[in-house]
């Protein structure tokens, strides 16, 4: 696969970003799978993602670990390749720590939406990340002209948008066929989804924080506002009976009145406190 511009991939220079993923997933892999089998699978086990697990044993860092993980050297190169291949641009146009936030937001959105699909099935591997890169390469780069090396033979030529296209109709078609090939598809889909939410949308943690505390702080007030009918309510009907005690005595009181003053004797003092 390359570029068809003057320069290549990644060119001009790797970003910070893109390098210290690539050491942190080539680091996580030989200690994985070249420090013998107890070592590499107690990191199986804890780090790749097993969502019923996560979940029910709160083992919530699976959710990010998982990205760092491979399950063999292939998976590990291509991944790899297309982060730096991709990436690089990506990073450079949006600068290395806004790089770094969009590549966990889609890895870990990933992990969520392939754990609705598959919730006992163990995924590792940074594709859904990757996938999120494509996403961002492709919405900076639409038109940009990428050549594959179709079952490394044939050349083909595709714009990044067609090329993300494509991608996005692979993983469909084998994930919700039931595609027994090993691969998280829908955790790629669900990369570029939340990738395409995050570019188009704006969805971003922040801002969904953001919304989330306005509702919060509406609710309230929604709530005070009804409290304070409800108080209003009960100091009207407090009022009358009353009214109705000093006219004709308590003794004329019902019992649902004495109740009432009872009641509202504690809700006042409550609220007063």
């Amino acid at each position: 696969m390359y570029q068809r511009v003057k320069y290549g991939f990644g060119g001009r220079g790797m970003g910070d970003g893109v390098k210290n993923l690539l050491i942190a997933n080539g680091v996580a892999y030989v200690l994985s799978n070249f420090m013998g089998p107890n070592v590499g699978g107690a990191i199986i086990r804890g780090f790749a993602l097993n969502p019923a697990n996560a979940f029910s044993h709160l083992y919530l860092w699976q959710f990010v670990s998982y990205m760092f993980l491979h399950g063999g050297f292939f998976h590990l190169l291509f991944n790899m390749y297309a982060l730096w291949m991709f990436g690089s641009e990506v990073e450079r146009m949006w600068g290395t720590k806004a790089f770094y936030k969009y590549y966990f937001i889609t890895g870990i959105g990933a992990g969520l939406i392939q754990a609705v699909f598959a919730p006992y099935a163990t995924v590792v591997g940074a594709s859904g990340a990757i996938y999120g890169v494509l996403i961002a390469f492709a919405t900076l780069f639409p038109k940009r002209e990428i050549t594959f090396l179709l079952f490394f033979i044939l050349p083909v030529t595709l714009q990044a948008r067609m090329m993300v296209a494509v991608f996005a109709a692979i993983s469909l078609f084998s994930g919700v066929g039931g595609s027994s090939d090993g691969v998280a598809h829908f955790a790629h889909l669900g990369g570029m989804l939340v990738g395409w939410l995050y570019m188009k949308r704006g969805w971003d943690p922040g801002k969904l924080m953001k919304i989330y505390r306005d509702w919060q702080r509406k609710r309230q007030m929604h709530v005070a506002d009804r409290d304070e009918e409800d108080l209003e309510h009960l100091r009207r009907m407090v009022d009358q009976v009353l009214d109705k005690a000093n006219e004709t005595g308590m003794d004329s009181l019902t019992r649902d009145e004495q109740t009432l003053l009872k009641k509202a004797s504690k809700i006042l003092k409550k609220k007063h406190h």
